[in-house]
């Protein structure tokens, strides 16, 4: 292969995803990121997490020569997949850059092409615009700021109450014209992290098994010096369906425990000593959910009260079939 297909703008890129149970998805993932040139996008690398709905068997009939699959012979969460993906992904192809996403999340058309057309210098990493398939801003990527860092931010948090629009972007950061913009947190759908980056943060922690993996990476970045940029001029699509069609509901449930214990873990590194008077806020919002979960109360409350204990004490890495058995209608 040619140096100019090895890489074009940024250097050789290299797509991370991680995939459990969701084929349907998967197929569309693939379809967008090997539809890029080899110019733009110089492999792929997919994480079965041990999936068994067909996906292994699809994987190993594929025959593009850009994919490059790894089988884990257990679910390892998402956060397990990008550590072993993306260590994987740097010892064997060498990678200016790679770029990590969820089976559910995709480039759109012309995404790489313009994340290799931009002037990233000065910066360590690049968080792709996520939005839904049908256009809209995927809030659940939208990145941010922490406002514990910045004082303007924090004051603006406290204006509104606490709400996400107080350090989160604004939807007019969407619009390509404006340029880039510097956020502290981002998601792993659409992040694109440079050689200097993984230096300075090392890979995503594993054991957190799923949510709050890409926040306390993106946040643990930026508090080792590194910037992040977010560039609208390079969109993702993000199909996600946790909440979709649900008012709020977990589904399946057991994401309650991850969700909840990660959020503690994040909200901890982000606010520092202010962590603690923080708690009087977030408890009661969380119990608050209760309202959407009619009929499953009690299972709710055993997860969040589960998921409150080991993210106070900083517990990760448990067994997920433990988890799972506290999910359980009794």
């Amino acid at each position: 292969m040619s140096e100019a297909e090895q890489g074009a703008g940024q250097g050789r890129l290299v797509a991370v995803v991680v995939t459990y149970n969701r084929l349907d998805k998967l197929q569309v993932t693939l379809a967008h990121l090997l539809a890029s040139p080899a110019s733009d996008l110089h492999r792929v690398v997919v994480v079965d997490n041990a999936s068994n709905d067909g996906t292994q068997s699809w994987l190993a009939g594929q025959e593009d020569p850009r994919l490059h699959v790894i089988r884990s012979e257990i679910n390892g969460g998402g956060a397990g997949g990008f550590e072993s993906g993306m260590r994987e992904a740097v010892a064997l192809y060498d990678p200016d850059w790679l770029v990590v996403m969820d089976d559910d999340g995709y480039p759109r058309e012309g995404a790489l092409a313009a994340f290799h057309q931009q002037d990233l210098s000065g910066w360590d990493a690049v968080a792709a615009a996520v939005y839904f398939p049908e256009g809209e801003i995927c809030e659940m990527n939208r990145p941010s700021r922490n406002p514990f860092w910045h004082l303007p931010i924090f004051l603006r948090t406290l204006v509104r109450l606490g709400g996400r629009s107080g350090f989160h972007l604004d939807p007019m950061d969407y619009h390509a014209h404006v340029g880039p913009r510097p956020v502290d947190v981002a998601s792993f759908v659409g992040l694109f992290l440079s050689r200097k980056a993984i230096a300075r943060a090392g890979y995503p922690d594993g054991s957190l098994f799923v949510y709050g993996d890409d926040g306390l990476y993106t946040l643990g970045l930026t508090k080792a010096g590194g910037h992040i940029a977010f560039h609208p001029a390079v969109t993702f699509a993000h199909d996600c369906s946790t909440f979709a069609g649900q008012r709020g509901r977990f589904r399946p449930l057991w994401k309650v425990y991850y969700y909840h214990r990660n959020l503690l873990l994040l909200y901890r590194e982000a606010a520092g000593w202010l962590f603690w008077p923080l708690l009087l806020v977030i408890l009661p919002k969380w119990l608050a959910k209760l309202r959407h979960h009619g009929g499953e109360r009690g299972v709710f409350l055993r997860l969040l009260g589960r998921a409150i204990r080991d993210g106070l004490v900083r517990r990760t890495g448990q067994d997920h079939a433990e988890i799972l058995k506290l999910a359980e209608f009794n």
